[in-house]
């Protein structure tokens, strides 16, 4: 399963059943779990832990040393789940210690050609960031959320469960779960409908999701102030949580 111009460091450790390509280096440093295919002229450096049944393309680089200039050779991590699909020059970080060290990425995600995930990421499951998608240090990405292709995402940003960010989304401040963003800078464009029906949301739930977007962006409310009325509503409807913990834990504002 390892092709012999493949390069695989001793101390690395492959399930039996891992697939590795030709002019592929994977180092000494890293485990991948069964059923991975790792394609051609792919670097994968450690410590970084890769799941099962993960696919990477052709000229992906895994697990690399980080850009932040803080960074002074200490040994973070990245650490993948199962089933992500991560396309062709895709580049992920490794972690920093100015953060938790980690950077990490659910399952079932799809990472399309040119992505780029920097150090202390965390990325959920579930998600799409289509190509040339830029993430800078310390995103954290909520699950389901897809970002259109050629979307930039400033460091530290935060975005919720269920959001979708339009092509070219240039995002500088958190965005809230289930709101659709688009723009430079990204603006709100009202609840993912489409994407929250497609995952199987009932239509009482995404009516009392369209009135805790209005609460939020319609009132000319305090984020304080939205989340007290937002409180109300989740005793009715639980989905309403998932927006009221984005509300209450961003750090640097949310879009209007």
């Amino acid at each position: 399963m390892i092709h012999p111009q493949a390069i695989v460091e001793p101390g690395a450790r492959l399930a039996d059943n891992v697939e590795v390509g030709p002019w592929s280096y994977i180092g000494a440093d890293v485990e991948i779990g069964p059923g991975t295919r790792i394609g051609p002229h792919v670097v994968i450096k450690g410590p970084t832990v890769i799941g099962a049944d993960n696919r990477i393309f052709q000229f992906a680089s895994v697990g690399e040393e980080c850009q932040d200039k803080k960074y002074k050779g200490e040994p973070t991590r990245l650490v993948i789940g199962d089933r992500n699909v991560i396309r062709e020059g895709c580049t992920i970080h490794r972690g920093t210690v100015q953060d938790e060290g980690i950077t990490r990425i659910g399952s079932d995600n799809l990472l399309m050609a040119y992505v780029h995930v920097a150090h202390d990421c965390v990325v959920g499951s579930h998600c799409i960031l289509a190509n040339s998608t830029a993430l800078a240090g310390h995103v954290r990405l909520g699950d389901h959320a897809i970002l259109g292709g050629f979307t930039a995402v400033h460091q530290f940003c935060q975005i919720g469960p269920h959001v979708m960010c339009g092509a070219g989304t240039v995002v500088l401040k958190d965005i809230p779960a289930y709101v659709m963003a688009n723009g430079n800078t990204a603006q709100p464009h009202g609840i993912n409908l489409e994407g929250l029906r497609r995952r199987g949301f009932t239509p009482e739930t995404l009516r009392t999701l369209r009135q805790a977007y209005k609460i939020v962006y319609r009132r000319n409310l305090t984020v304080a102030e939205a989340l007290v009325q937002l409180d109300q509503l989740v005793a009715g409807e639980p989905a309403v949580q998932p927006l009221i913990d984005s509300l209450a834990g961003a750090t640097r504002g949310i879009i209007r």
